[in-house]
């Protein structure tokens, strides 16, 4: 494998974190191990993102599609994100913490929890992470159309004048700080990006790999970043348009 290329970082990587479930069956386990198991990568990832030095960090946490799981498997996902939720690892990786999605379908005790981090971190400067908590991209762009109504019918916004720079200022991951993610990585083996961040990831590199989550690691991050440095991203643009 080449060697990562420190000049030439993704400035923001989002990950969908898949195979949790499907780790633990593989050993005879419960589901709910393989998401314990898979909290444990998040921080470690998390850790090594910083350290690597990403500036962006994105996680799809928990989407709302994951609602309809078994409410055992639902209830047991939120008793780990309370738990999980450690405010001292973000300081002492000096992190900034927000969370984009639908907080009000959170239980209340983890949607306080959450908003302590965000306001305790935010004068942090390092990597900013962010979870997507209760999330789809569906729910984001409806909230977004919704907002630009709105302000249609209040009379403060001109139809005509709605471009693309318009919606993106709606959208939920903009007024949380977030850029367009450069590459998005997929763990577990499925290739598609399942309702996420599907406005922002319009000309993101995507990197889809077969380990599950639970064995997900630095090498493998590093993988991903090396197969994103080997790639050309034009834009539409033509490979001698970038060249001159």
């Amino acid at each position: 494998m080449q060697q990562l290329d420190y000049d030439r970082l993704p400035a923001h990587v989002a990950i969908i974190m898949d195979g949790n479930g499907r780790w633990a069956k593989a050993r005879g386990m419960a589901r709910t191990a393989g998401h314990v198991k898979g909290t444990e990568v998040a921080h470690q990832i998390i850790e090594d993102a910083a350290r690597i030095g990403l500036k962006y960090l994105t996680l799809y946490t928990f989407s709302t599609e994951n609602w309809n799981r078994p409410i055992e498997e639902v209830e047991r996902l939120m008793e780990l994100l309370f738990d999980n939720i450690e405010e001292e690892t973000l300081m002492k990786n000096n992190l900034s913490f927000t969370v984009i999605g639908d907080m009000n379908r959170l239980p209340e005790r983890v949607r306080t929890r959450l908003q302590e981090c965000i306001d305790h971190t935010a004068a942090n400067t390092g990597m900013r992470l962010c979870l997507a908590l209760s999330y789809s991209s569906k729910w984001e762009m409806t909230r977004a159309v919704q907002a630009i109504a709105r302000e249609v019918r209040d009379g403060s916004l001109d139809p005509e004048q709605i471009g693309e720079e318009t919606i993106e200022a709606h959208l939920n991951s903009t007024l949380s700080g977030m850029p367009d993610p450069d590459l998005l990585v997929r763990t577990g083996g499925e290739q598609r990006i399942s309702n996420y961040l599907l406005w922002q990831c319009a000309y993101a590199e995507l990197y889809f790999t077969p380990v599950f989550w639970p064995d997900f690691n630095r090498a493998e991050l590093e993988k991903a970043i090396v197969e994103y440095q080997q790639r050309e991203r034009r834009y539409g643009k033509t490979s001698e348009q970038l060249t001159k």
